[in-house]
């Protein structure tokens, strides 16, 4: 256990940024100094290092994300730094001093955009002394949403993958663990240069959502590679383009909807050719876990977060400077994670 002394976090007064409501009006997006409570027994305060802007963090912020908070609220969904308080259970005792990657997905948390934020001991996991602060704080996410989504195309023994929104964080991710598990990835990217991106990271097959040929080329490609299971971050009218071109049987995975629009699937695909539409929410997959084998799967998650699970980091932002990052973000999601480091 850390010698390193607790100290009263009511004492603190705390920058975060909020939202007063759900709107998505990203102007409304406040920097407030405030007092923090005390901690309950099976909480720890973090002192945050670093946290990324995501997509979930803009579905929370727009209304439209699975859980809501009281406002005002605090975003952020996730991020690292070190734990200089704690409450009074044993396990919240034995962070004391660690480093960690934290997540704050229960609708009770604060949210990590802020330089400090309180958590549930348990959403915290200790980082290795080789791991960075920048990395770590996107370890949860992207890095377990990929894990998983990789876990279950081989829990369904898939012949062949197809992915949407390929070129982002996630998307080469999938990219990289699909290489190590020799499984065929059918990439879809929607603009040129992403598809030479790709190219680079060692995808062999990628294609250009606006390209012409789209439709053909996928319908060949999935028919080839037997192509039974994809995943989709997108959302919109994709979702029935890319099962369209599946064989019959197949299975499309949503797990986000950057097109903001609901899905448009051809009913007859799922009538006549037993295709499937499902959901993945990491949040559900996670509490499905037993925590030991999640403690493990996080481990080695961590091991491969300087290689196959690394994140680019384009921009690296404080909390006074909230409308420069969220500027950043949005007009270059394919560019890398935007941070704010309090």
């Amino acid at each position: 256990m850390s010698e390193q002394p607790a100290f009263d976090p009511t004492i603190i007064r705390s920058k975060a940024l909020i939202i007063s409501d759900y709107s998505g009006d990203l102007a409304k997006l406040e920097l407030v100094e405030r007092s923090l409570r005390p901690l309950k027994p099976h909480e720890v305060l973090v002192k945050v290092a670093a946290t990324p802007i995501n997509p979930s963090d803009m579905m929370f912020i727009n209304g439209v994300y699975g859980i809501t908070k009281p406002l005002p609220a605090v975003p952020g969904f996730e991020g690292s730094g070190t734990i200089v308080s704690t409450g009074d259970q044993l396990y919240s005792k034995v962070l004391l001093g660690k480093r960690v990657s934290f997540a704050t997905q229960s609708p009770d948390d604060d949210g990590a955009w802020a330089d400090y934020v309180i958590v549930a001991a348990r959403q915290c996991l200790p980082l290795a002394d080789s791991l960075g602060f920048e990395q770590a704080a996107s370890a949860i996410v992207n890095p377990v949403s990929a894990w998983a989504l990789i876990d279950i195309a081989r829990q369904r023994n898939a012949k062949a993958l197809v992915q949407t929104a390929a070129a982002s964080q996630l998307g080469r991710m999938l990219i990289r663990l699909a290489q190590r598990e020799k499984l065929t990835l059918i990439n879809i990217v929607r603009r040129p240069e992403q598809v030479e991106l790709l190219r680079v990271l060692g995808a062999e097959y990628v294609l250009n959502s606006n390209s012409p040929d789209f439709a053909e080329e996928l319908a060949s490609l999935c028919a080839a590679q037997q192509a039974n299971l994809a995943f989709d971050a997108v959302g919109g009218e994709l979702v029935g383009q890319v099962l369209k071109a599946m064989p019959k049987g197949s299975t499309m995975m949503v797990y986000g909807a950057l097109a903001d629009g609901a899905c448009q699937i051809d009913p007859r695909s799922l009538i006549f050719e037993n295709k499937h539409v499902t959901g993945f929410w990491l949040t559900d997959w996670i509490s499905q876990i037993n925590p030991l084998n999640f403690a493990r799967i996080t481990k080695n998650i961590q091991k491969l977060l300087i290689d196959e699970l690394a994140s680019t980091i384009q921009g690296r932002f404080k909390l006074s400077e909230a409308q420069n990052a969220l500027e950043l973000y949005q007009n270059n999601m394919t560019g890398g994670k935007v941070l704010f480091t309090p």
